[in-house]
């Protein structure tokens, strides 16, 4: 997992679990409002938890195919990422002439 998708993940458990605190803090407190709050509340963290299973399961399934390719095609699998590898060196290299002129 990269960094930037790491901080996601973790700033989503936090904010799940300090939704969860929040809740347990109101359960004694009476009002329509706080009720209402809390219902759309429930509601929205099970649709968050819902929305990161089925994330979850993209990715791996993604993985596993992208697994399965390379190992089914090794050698163009390889070809393809010496051929990128050197494309993006080619540009890079380009790039950093440009700026030294």
């Amino acid at each position: 997992m990269n960094p930037q998708t790491q901080a996601i993940h973790n700033d989503m458990t936090q904010l799940a679990e300090d939704a969860q605190a929040l809740l347990s803090a109101t359960a004694g407190v009476a009002g329509d409002k706080v009720e209402a709050a809390r219902t759309r509340l429930v509601a929205a963290l099970q649709r968050g938890k819902e929305v990161c299973e089925r994330v979850a399961e993209q990715a791996a399934d993604g993985a596993r195919a992208a697994d399965a390719a390379v190992h089914r095609n090794p050698y163009p699998a390889i070809a393809m990422g010496v051929g990128l590898g050197a494309l993006a060196g080619f540009l890079l290299s380009r790039r950093c002439q440009c700026n030294r002129n």
